[in-house]
C-alpha cells in the first residue's frame, strides 16, 4: 500500500526538502505534525500559485497534519525581494490590513477552519510588529551572515540590477524569525512553499538551529520542503491570461476565464494538473490522459474550476464553453460588455471596438490581427480594418467578437 509521503510526491508536489527522509517521517506518522504555509497579501485575492500551494496543505489536512496558514501583515509591508528585478510596490498600512482581511476569508474557502483538525491562520504583525528594531536584530540579525545572503539568487539577482535595498535585506530575517516563532509557539515543525521561497526557508531552519545553540540545546531540528512553481509545458509561469493574473476571486478574474485559461493548457500539462487539483489516483489520470488528451483536459479543467468556484459554477461555464465552441458560436452566459447605443447610432471604428472590448489592448494590435485573420465578427472574419460597426450589423442588438480560435466576447448595445 502507497505512503502518505508517497502518494504527495508521486503527485509532483515535492521539489526540494532539507531533510527528505525525516520529512517522511513525519508525513507518513500517525502522529499528527504541525506545519505552516506563508502568504503575503500583496493583493486582494490569491493567485493560482497561492492555490496551489493550499491544495498541498489541504492534502496534508486530510491525512490528519495541523495546518498553519500565516498571513503576512508584517512582511508584506517590506516585501518579498523573490524573483522580482525591481523593488516592490510598496503598500500603505491600511492596503495591507484590507487585503489582510479579504486574503483571510479566500484561504478559508480552501482549507478547512473548523472541526477537530481545523487549521489556524495567523499573522506575523502580531509578534514582528511589537519587536523593538535593536532587540530585534541583536536577537535574530546576529545570525544571519550577509555574504551568505547575497549569494543567494534571491538577493543575488537584485544586486546585480543594482537596486537592491536594505528594507528587501531585512525581509529573509523576518521569515526566518516566523518559523521559529511559530515552533515556540504551535511547536511547528515543517514549512512548505513555492521552490522561489527555498533560501528564505531553509534561513528559517538555521536561525532555529543558531538560536538553539545560543540556548545550550542540540539536536533538534525543524524542516522545510518547497514544491515546484506552477509553469507551463514552455517553461512561461502559469496564470496569466490576456487580462493579467489568474485570480481566484471572481471579482478578479471571471469563472470562465478562470476555466477557459485550463482548458487551453498545452497537451503534456494535462496529467500534471489532474494531479494537483483533482482527487483522481495517479493509475486514473495516466490512463485518461492516455485514452483522450482532449476528455482528460476538459476534465481538469472542469475539476479545477470546481475546487476554486464550486460545483455549480463549475457546470454552468463548462455548458458555457461547450455552446460557445458549438458551431451556433454563441451561450446566454458567455462574457460580455455593455455599450452604448449611440456608438452604433453613430458607427465605431472596428479598431476601436476591440480595444473597448478589452480584446485588445491597442489600435495598432487591432490593425495586426486583423490583418492577420484572426478576429471574426459574428463568424465571419474581418479583412477591413477601416471597417465602420453600426447597427446593422448587430443580431438581436448583439455581436459576437471571436479574436483567434479561443477568445470570444459578447457586445451588447444599450
Amino acid at each position: 500500500m502507497q505512503s502518505k509521503f508517497e502518494e504527495i510526491k508521486e503527485r509532483g508536489y515535492f521539489y526540494q526538502a532539507t531533510n527528505e527522509d525525516e520529512i517522511k517521517k513525519l508525513v507518513d506518522s500517525d502522529q499528527p505534525m504541525t506545519f505552516y504555509l506563508g502568504i503575503d497579501p500583496t493583493a486582494d485575492s490569491l493567485h493560482v500559485g497561492h492555490f496551489f500551494a493550499l491544495t498541498m496543505v489541504r492534502r496534508l489536512q486530510k491525512m490528519g497534519h495541523h495546518p498553519i496558514i500565516l498571513i503576512g501583515g508584517a512582511t508584506a509591508l517590506v516585501g518579498d525581494p523573490s524573483g522580482k528585478k525591481d523593488l516592490r510596490l510598496m503598500l500603505s498600512k491600511e492596503q495591507v490590513a484590507y487585503n489582510q482581511k479579504e486574503v483571510t476569508e479566500l484561504v478559508k474557502k480552501f482549507v478547512s477552519v473548523t472541526g477537530e483538525n481545523a487549521a489556524i491562520i495567523v499573522n506575523n504583525a502580531d509578534w514582528i510588529n511589537g519587536e523593538n528594531y535593536i532587540d530585534f536584530m541583536r536577537k535574530v540579525g546576529i545570525h544571519f551572515n550577509v555574504n551568505k545572503m547575497l549569494a543567494t539568487d534571491t538577493y543575488k539577482n537584485r544586486l546585480e540590477q543594482g537596486g537592491l535595498t536594505f528594507l528587501e535585506m531585512g525581509y529573509m530575517l523576518m521569515q526566518a524569525y516566523d518559523f521559529v516563532h511559530l515552533n515556540k509557539e504551535h511547536n511547528c515543525i515543517l514549512q512548505i512553499g513555492g521552490s522561489d521561497q527555498w533560501a528564505n526557508m531553509v534561513a528559517g531552519t538555521d536561525l532555529y538551529r543558531k538560536m538553539n545553540l545560543v540556548d545550550g540545546i542540540q539536536g533538534k531540528e525543524i524542516y522545510a520542503v518547497t514544491c515546484p512553481l506552477l509553469v507551463k509545458a514552455d517553461g512561461e509561469k502559469m496564470g496569466k491570461t490576456a487580462g493579467g493574473t489568474l485570480w481566484v476571486s471572481r471579482d478578479r478574474t471571471t469563472v470562465y476565464d478562470f476555466y477557459q485559461m485550463f482548458m487551453n493548457s498545452y497537451d503534456e500539462d494535462v496529467e500534471r494538473l489532474l494531479s494537483f487539483f483533482s482527487d483522481f489516483t495517479m493509475t486514473d489520470i495516466k490512463k485518461m490522459c492516455r485514452d483522450n488528451i482532449i476528455e482528460a483536459k476538459k476534465v481538469m479543467a472542469f475539476e479545477v474550476t470546481k475546487l476554486v468556484h464550486g460545483e455549480e459554477e463549475a457546470l454552468k461555464v463548462k455548458k458555457t464553453s461547450a455552446e460557445i465552441f458549438s458551431q451556433e458560436g454563441t451561450s446566454e452566459n458567455m462574457p460580455g460588455i455593455e455599450l452604448s447605443s449611440q456608438k452604433f447610432d453613430q458607427g465605431i471604428d472596428v479598431k476601436d471596438l476591440l480595444v473597448e472590448a478589452k480584446m485588445v489592448s491597442s489600435k495598432s494590435e487591432a490593425k495586426r490581427l486583423i490583418e492577420q485573420g484572426g478576429i471574426k465578427l459574428n463568424q465571419v472574419k474581418v479583412t477591413d480594418f477601416d471597417l465602420i460597426i453600426n447597427k446593422s450589423l448587430l443580431v438581436n442588438n448583439e455581436m459576437i467578437i471571436q479574436k483567434g480560435k479561443k477568445i470570444f466576447i459578447k457586445v451588447i448595445s444599450k
